[in-house]
């Protein structure tokens, strides 16, 4: 599984501890009148610092409404760094991240959504930039490329949209958007290959969200993961009983489900593969090591996992000859003769 490094979630929460809390005067952009402050003052500004920075933005967003997008984000971006105690600091980071966005930058509108959430919890606009990385880390995870300065098109990197997924999970645990990024990131695993991932998130998928309205897709979706890992019944069978563990589980809670149909035939599919494998080892007890108590303790087993399968019937079919097996034994043990059944006597002819 993909998991933030030890460095970053450090760093996250110390950003998140030490930031000052929300600032009181919101920021509005009008424009016949520009970036003005309403509800507050210039916090953490004074003087010519405050005229500097609303300067500043005003000439941003004028940039940004000619389409001048590069002299706009060199202008943010100095906001942002300047004045990061300020109103405008927030507001400079969000369209930051926009006008990248919209050249379809999409690594470093991410990143400056990520500085704006780290720096900034408290914005009211904390829950529309969640909103745009979710929508960055799926453009990515469809297939689309960031593009370099611009305007040359990347690599694809699904990978990086798990990464992000994640990220989202982390920022915003209790946000509409964390449920749909563990979902995500689940297919993404399962798509590349990763199924202990696809797992794991599915697990924290149930286990933190067990009221979402995903969570039945997601009982579901991890018991066809787990189906996937079985090898057959020559193999362990750990995956399997996983997986029937997780198709009950989702046939108890969710009963009236649109997926009950698939789970059930998933269910059946996976005890006909668990009872065959009891039946197989069953077998060699009986014919290799001539262990008939074991052999009728597994075939017995068999039945008890599938008792309506075409393998119980072999199973009770074979626990016939296994019985006169130990009988035989169980006799002989004793010292008395085994049974054996009287031959029938050839009928006789009589002339008269």
């Amino acid at each position: 599984m993909r998991r933030l490094s030890p460095t970053l979630v450090l760093a996250s929460f110390l950003a998140l501890l030490f930031v000052p809390a929300r600032l009181a005067a919101d920021l509005i952009w009008t424009p016949q009148g520009g970036w003005h402050v309403e509800g507050g003052v210039l916090e953490g500004l004074g003087g010519n610092e405050g005229r500097n920075a609303l300067e500043m933005m005003n000439k941003a967003r004028a940039a940004e409404e000619t389409n001048s997008t590069g002299s706009a984000l060199k202008l943010y971006r100095n906001v942002s760094k300047k004045y990061p105690n300020s109103v405008f600091a927030s507001e400079a980071l969000y369209r930051t991240g926009l006008l990248y966005q919209k050249r379809q930058q999409y690594y470093k509108a991410f990143d400056s959504y990520q500085q704006m959430l780290a720096r900034y919890p408290n914005s009211e606009k904390f829950t529309q930039v969640i909103g745009e990385q979710y929508r960055i880390a799926s453009d990515l995870f469809a297939g689309k490329r960031s593009r370099i300065w611009g305007w040359l098109p990347g690599f694809r990197n699904r990978e990086k949209a798990l990464e992000y997924y994640e990220t989202i999970v982390h920022t915003a645990p209790y946000s509409d958007y964390a449920p749909l990024a563990l979902m995500n990131a689940a297919h993404g695993y399962k798509d590349i290959g990763e199924s202990e991932a696809a797992i794991d998130a599915l697990d924290r998928m149930i286990n933190t969200y067990p009221r979402s309205v995903l969570t039945p897709d997601a009982y579901l979706k991890i018991a066809q993961t787990h189906a996937s890992l079985v090898d057959g019944p020559y193999y362990d069978q750990a995956s399997t009983k996983d997986a029937i563990t997780y198709y009950e589980d989702y046939m108890i809670l969710f009963p009236g489900d649109a997926g009950m149909a698939s789970a059930e035939k998933g269910l059946a599919d996976m005890k006909k593969v668990l009872a065959q494998s009891k039946l197989t080892i069953a077998d060699y007890y009986y014919k290799y090591r001539k262990n008939y108590k074991a052999a009728k303790v597994f075939y017995n087993e068999a039945i008890t996992v599938y008792p309506d399968s075409s393998v119980a019937v072999q199973a009770r079919a074979k626990l016939v000859d296994v019985d006169a097996k130990l009988d035989a034994q169980a006799n002989a043990a004793s010292g008395k003769p085994s049974v054996q059944p009287e031959p029938k006597k050839k009928k006789r002819f009589w002339l008269f």
